[in-house]
């Protein structure tokens, strides 16, 4: 119900040259499709949008499927994978951020929208917190485990244990069932080195063009950080920083990290790896938070005006980046690293 009004209404508005600008989510997405880059709009769209209207679309759902007799088992595969994108958190900070760096160049002033936004924002978080899938699995489809049926396997999708029926699918969910996920480890391997790859070009090339008064100001990420220093806003230098350089490259060192662990059969503490392996999972949207801002700049500076804001080439390749790095973690199945503890273990 607050959908609506938190996407088309206007969540913060500038006074500039004595024009109000408003700037919602749709808007900064349609801009960015614009300018010649629909897949980093799709991005944008889908973490900011999709994502977050899955969510309740998926409740409603399983409330009317119980009841009409419907197959409930996709959707349920769905909601175990949404909480990775559902990013409706990151992007009220990335709108703080956008009202910030206007503060210099206009009035700022907080739009219809934006408390609907903060609303669904809330309830987006308290449901990501207070479901609990497993026991949706339990109520909706009850069946008793089957721990010591012969070739009883752990299904990963909905955590039943049982033998695979005669298609070699889960009884519960039907998924495939497997011993361990196949080429895991080559999925998860190829998502970090392409992501390695285009965090170059991400970091090295303009992330975001300013025009003002005619002059042209190209800032990289690094020097997007630097600027806000410069300008004493260090509290959103320091979020900026975390989120879309230290992130990036502390993920990828973990994964890689847990992936010689598990290919060199370490002793290191199971239990260690596995807390790092949900770390890494927890704090890789929040990159996503540049992009977030891009797109409400767009939507405020106008090009009409004396001042104009563009995306520069860095956002198509940081966005890949870190959709990679987030279906990295996804791929790599977390029962390798037991496997290499017990295999490191029966060495000695």
């Amino acid at each position: 119900m607050l959908a609506p009004i938190a996407f088309w209404q206007p969540l913060i508005s500038i006074h500039l040259f004595g024009t109000q600008i408003n700037a919602n989510v749709l808007e900064g997405i349609r801009l960015i499709s614009q300018q010649g880059d629909p897949f980093t709009a799709s991005i944008v769209a889908f973490c900011a949008i999709a994502a977050p209207l899955l969510l309740p679309i998926s409740i409603l759902y399983l409330v009317l499927a119980r009841y009409l007799g419907m197959n409930m088992r996709p959707v349920l595969l769905v909601m175990k994978h949404l909480k990775e994108w559902v990013m409706l958190d990151v992007y009220l900070v990335g709108l703080g951020i956008a009202a910030i760096k206007m503060q210099d160049y206009a009035t700022v002033d907080i739009g219809h929208g934006l408390i609907a936004f903060t609303t669904m924002t809330i309830l987006s978080l308290l449901i990501l917190i207070h479901i609990n899938l497993d026991e949706l699995w339990r109520r909706l489809y009850p069946m008793k485990e089957q721990a010591n049926a012969p070739h009883a396997l752990v299904c990963t999708a909905c955590h039943f244990t049982g033998s695979p029926n005669k298609k070699g699918k889960c009884q519960r969910c039907h998924r495939p069932l497997h011993y361990r996920e196949p080429l895991s480890l080559q999925k998860t391997w190829a998502a970090l080195i392409a992501a390695m790859v285009l965090l170059f070009p991400a970091n090295l090339l303009p992330i975001s063009i300013f025009y003002l008064n005619g002059q042209r100001m190209e800032d990289t990420i690094y020097s997007g950080v630097v600027s806000l220093i410069d300008s004493g806003n260090w509290p959103i230098a320091m979020i900026v920083f975390i989120a879309s350089i230290l992130v990036p490259f502390v993920k990828i060192i973990i994964m890689i990290l847990l992936l010689f662990s598990i290919q060199l059969n370490s002793h290191t503490d199971p239990v260690l790896r596995m807390k790092l392996l949900k770390f890494v999972s927890w704090i890789g949207r929040w990159s996503m938070l540049d992009l977030f801002v891009i797109a409400l700049m767009m939507t405020l500076v106008n090009r009409d005006l004396l001042m104009s804001f563009t995306m520069g080439p860095a956002a198509l390749y940081f966005g890949t980046a870190v959709i990679l790095t987030i279906l990295a973690v996804e791929w790599l199945d977390s029962r390798l690293i037991w496997d290499s503890y017990g295999k490191s273990k029966a060495k000695k």
